[in-house]
């Protein structure tokens, strides 16, 4: 199957590259995935009540 790459936009890189340098935008970031995780975790480890 070929996949047809979508067309960059210029702008939208240089936001995701300045986001990627500021360490607190990545601290939140993390944050937000590790607090998503553990609450999929404990909902599928939970017994069905």
């Amino acid at each position: 199957m070929v996949r047809i790459a979508k067309k960059s936009d210029p702008q939208r890189i240089e936001e995701l590259k300045k986001k990627i340098r500021d360490s607190s935008y990545v601290d939140e970031a993390i944050q937000k995935i590790a607090q998503r995780l553990s609450s999929e975790l404990v909902q599928t480890t939970r017994p069905h009540q």
